[in-house]
């Protein structure tokens, strides 16, 4: 019953945009992510899971960023050496999104860019501040020396459950008071069950 509701429902191009660093993270939290999300029947943007050869990189990572509800922000030890992780950043912050920052292996206190002398003055401002933003947005921790990747998987999803339900929310409010008609509803309270303790858990 509560998996014919999730698959029922109307999927956009991209609910959640999984910002990462390759080499850090690809194999573990982003794809364990993705995976997770895809078996709700939400539709994640994960770059090697949706882009497809002849696809050209920026104007499809723009388009999905500027399309998505949540942006996920894995923050790992690399992840500033890349210039399209703080691109990518940079973009969903300046659209306003929604942001659930992952701390994987790294303190947000470590987090900078590096002016090299190969980009333009207005790109380092553009992601520092991005950067800035971003670090000071309560997200998740992870040491993956100590920590189980299940469990930051499932703390994550919860919570991008939680904000896409927000953010549909605020756009039902916005609608209503421009006398619009409501979209159908896209995030069905159903995929929660109430537990013997009170809590909410995701239903996989």
């Amino acid at each position: 019953m509560q998996q014919s509701q999730l698959q029922n429902r109307v999927i956009k191009p991209c609910d959640v945009f999984l910002n990462h660093r390759g080499i850090d993270t690809k194999r573990t939290v982003a794809t364990l992510l993705y995976d997770y999300l895809s078996r709700l029947n939400l539709h994640p943007f994960l770059d090697n899971k949706n882009m497809k050869p002849g696809d050209k990189l920026f104007e499809k990572i723009n388009a999905a960023i500027k399309e998505c509800k949540v942006g996920v922000t894995v923050f790992s030890p690399n992840y500033c050496d890349s210039y399209f992780c703080l691109h990518e950043l940079a973009l969903i912050m300046e659209s306003k999104k929604k942001v659930i920052p992952i701390f994987c292996d790294i303190k947000p206190s470590q987090l900078r860019v590096v002016d090299d002398g190969k980009r333009p003055k207005n790109e380092i401002r553009r992601f520092s501040l991005a950067l800035e933003e971003a670090k000071y947005t309560v997200g998740l921790t992870f040491d993956s020396l100590k920590g189980n990747w299940s469990d930051v998987v499932t703390s994550a999803a919860d919570i991008v459950i939680n904000s896409l339900k927000e953010v549909e929310a605020e756009e039902q409010r916005r609608r209503l008071r421009r006398n619009l008609p409501l979209p159908v509803q896209q995030y069905d309270t159903s995929s929660y069950n109430n537990n013997n303790d009170g809590s909410n858990k995701l239903q996989c």
